[in-house]
């Protein structure tokens, strides 16, 4: 018995180890851009479902039913980035999107054949919520942020070039002799 419970312990340990991770990693955001990173998460990972599940149907009418809530978001990462990295933005935006839809997709085939029924419930609970002011809390709920993905930068922007003042030098008066 005291075994058990000695396992229990180490196991309530490390889960809380790794909530600990995952919330170091996101320190360096405000709360309104924690939930822009869940809301991207959600819908990432209902992308992989649909993708991975075949249940195209469901991602869309999700799509439709969010479309200026997800807009928005969208463009709130897109600006995250362009602050963050200045005109690698784009391109740093672009390797997020594809980190964070690769990694939910790995830990899917790890699920394999559990994947789909167990995740596929997230689309009818998503299409439930009373108002699209739920999305945001409901992505947080949901602890779709890969652990292995840290999206708190160890770089800033790079400065704007300086540019230099343009110096106007009026041509000398030429003497008339």
């Amino acid at each position: 018995m005291r075994r058990r419970i000695s396992r229990v312990a180490a196991g309530l340990l490390a889960l809380g180890g790794l909530a600990v991770q995952a919330n170091a990693q996101t320190q360096c955001l405000s709360p309104s851009q924690r939930a822009m990173f869940d809301v991207q998460a959600l819908r990432s990972e209902l992308m992989v479902l649909a993708t991975g599940c075949g249940d195209d149907q469901s991602y869309n009418a999700f799509i439709q039913r969010y479309k200026p809530e997800l807009l928005d978001n969208e463009h709130a990462i897109t600006e995250y980035f362009r602050h963050r990295y200045g005109r690698r933005g784009q391109t740093e935006h672009d390797t997020f999107v594809t980190a964070l839809a690769n990694a939910q997709a790995s830990r899917a085939s790890r699920l394999g054949s559990e994947f789909c029924p167990r995740n596929g419930q997230i689309f009818q609970q998503v299409m439930a919520l009373q108002s699209t002011s739920q999305l945001p809390p409901f992505a947080a709920g949901q602890s779709l942020f890969p652990d292995s993905m840290d999206i708190c930068p160890t770089e800033v922007a790079e400065a704007p070039e300086k540019r230099h003042p343009v110096i106007h030098h009026k041509p000398a008066a030429r003497s008339h002799r």
